[in-house]
């Protein structure tokens, strides 16, 4: 398929998604995302922003390296329109086989005036310069005009035409604050098309925000006419309301492919899909990205909530039972999803649990297969019935966790309706010293947290704590996620257990090892930056 006939799929949830407050990623968690996001088959995964921080340059290197393969996807790091933001990500991306700057400026007067305090003509100035900049690193550089579409129509098609005789191979059109509607969208990208000399040796390319909930409406729409590249994240995650989310995006062009096909130039019969993704890979990459950046899955989100294939009324359980088309305009087992729930029990040997893990999409070290099976049959003792939600949610339970700092060694409660809720917890410390204490709570859960504050003794404030059934019955594990604020920071954590208590307090445990691991890092670099001083 040439770029004409197919839609490139961008995606930004180690950049823009991060973004979402609480949703911040160590290196290990982001390179376990991109490694996903390349069985997903996404086209490009924009890794971070290089310049930012040094951890965000060694995350997109990082990438670059163990994820950027000649067969793998693009890598790309972000860039303003700087020079030194230029040269960070031409540095990050040495090591991929395909890599791809972005740069980006304003060109709203209202960004002009407030932010950059430049004139129109200086911006285009800086667009053209910093594009062949770009340009001399690498062969493909992408340019976004920053809120494109409150930007006067005039200007923006000089912007695009000189940023693309500057060498762009991608021009990108932001709703950098969500304010646009379809129509509108749609009208831009075709005036773009009709209005730019040199646009046809550009891929157009579309980045939205969702604060009016119109972000996947408005690429549709611009789809139809002519945009080729959809910048998207997983579970829609991102700065305020979020972004398009990438797997409703790829399962509308997916459903509705011959409605589509017409815009692209193809058969309207063809039953060829429109994008390179993998959808039975969808699942299992929302559930990742969920777990690692405690960003929950409301119930009713489209693709991948817990409703989305589930039928409480008895018309559509009547219709479903007949035929799954009266009421499903898609399989669940096209984003992954198995009707095969009961697969192993306390019997089942290694062997068995590699296999099914193999099947459900999970490669792991043996040291990491080693972890999760202990696990498992330490869940399987306590359950009769183990099923593929229960091992998924023990694998990443055990393989994706927090700095390994502060351990959970032990922890006891006593509550009930005439007693005061105690805890007592253990916990090992970074330095191998084994510390007890124990605290009075309102409940048994906050009678943890407050034993666990005394022995971690790092100020916080909890500002979220959830709990969600993996699967049904008594027996069923809770999984629970947690989110911390210091400062104006925030960590989430989270665990699974059939016991809750033990699962809050381990979620507690991550969140707080994620946030000494801040702490201890932000000392290490005042250290360095006090003695170059």
């Amino acid at each position: 398929m040439n770029n004409e006939e197919r839609i490139i799929i961008f995606d930004t949830t180690l950049r823009d998604g991060e973004q979402c407050p609480g949703a911040t990623l160590n290196i290990d968690e982001k390179l376990a995302i991109a490694k996903q996001l390349a069985r997903l088959g996404v086209d490009v995964i924009e890794a971070g922003f290089a310049f930012a921080s040094p951890g965000d340059f060694q995350a997109v290197s990082k990438i670059a390296e163990t994820v950027g393969q000649e067969n793998g996807p693009v890598i790309c790091s972000l860039a303003r329109a700087i020079k030194a933001d230029i040269e960070a990500a031409a540095s990050a991306l040495k090591p991929a086989a395909k890599g791809r700057i972005h740069t980006f400026i304003s060109t709203s007067d209202i960004h002009l005036e407030y932010q950059l305090r430049k004139s129109r003509s200086e911006v285009l100035a800086i667009a053209e310069e910093m594009v062949a900049y770009a340009k001399s690193f690498m062969a493909d550089v992408e340019f976004s005009p920053m809120d494109a579409v409150r930007s006067d129509p005039e200007f923006l098609y000089q912007v695009l035409e000189r940023a693309i005789a500057a060498g762009a191979t991608t021009v990108n059109i932001p709703d950098t604050v969500g304010y646009t509607t379809p129509s509108e969208f749609g009208a831009l990208i075709k005036g773009i098309k009709e209005n730019v000399p040199n646009i046809h040796s550009a891929i157009i390319s579309v980045h939205g925000h969702n604060d009016l909930g119109l972000a996947v409406a408005n690429f549709l729409e611009a789809v139809k006419n002519g945009a080729r590249q959809l910048e998207c994240t997983i579970n829609g995650i991102g700065e305020r309301a979020g972004n398009a989310s990438l797997e409703e995006l790829v399962m509308a062009l997916h459903v509705r492919r011959q409605y589509f096909n017409s815009f692209l130039g193809r058969p309207t019969e063809s039953e060829e899909p429109l994008t390179n993704i993998d959808t039975r890979q969808i699942y299992k990459t929302s559930r990742l990205v969920s777990n690692l950046t405690g960003m929950l899955v409301q119930a009713n989100k489209a693709i991948v909530g817990a409703n989305a294939f589930a039928h409480e009324s008895g018309i559509h359980q009547d219709g479903v039972l007949k035929n799954k088309l009266t009421y499903e305009i898609m399989d669940a087992q096209l984003i992954g999803l198995t009707d095969n729930q009961i697969v192993l029990g306390k019997h089942s040997g290694r062997n068995a649990f590699r296999t099914r893990l193999k099947e459900l999409g999970f490669e792991l070290s043996e040291s990491e297969l080693n972890k999760a099976f202990v696990r498992f049959k330490e869940v399987a003792d306590k359950k009769k019935e183990i099923s593929d939600w229960d091992l998924e949610a023990i694998v990443n339970d055990e393989i994706q966790q927090a700095p390994d700092l502060f351990k959970l060694e032990l922890v006891q409660v006593s509550c009930g309706d005439r007693a005061r809720p105690t805890a007592t917890v253990t916990l090992r410390t970074p330095e191998g010293e084994e510390l007890t204490d124990a605290a009075i709570g309102t409940g048994p859960v906050d009678a943890v947290y407050k034993a666990i504050n005394r022995v971690v003794n790092v100020p916080n404030q909890l500002i979220e704590f959830s709990v969600q059934s993996v699967t049904e019955g008594i027996d069923a594990l809770g999984e629970v996620t947690i989110r911390l604020r210091y400062e104006s920071q925030v960590f989430a954590g989270h665990a699974a257990n059939t016991d809750i208590i033990v699962a809050s307090a381990q979620a507690y445990v991550n969140a707080l090892n994620r946030l000494y691991a801040y702490l201890r890092q932000s000392q290490k670099q005042e250290q360095v930056t006090a003695q170059q001083i």
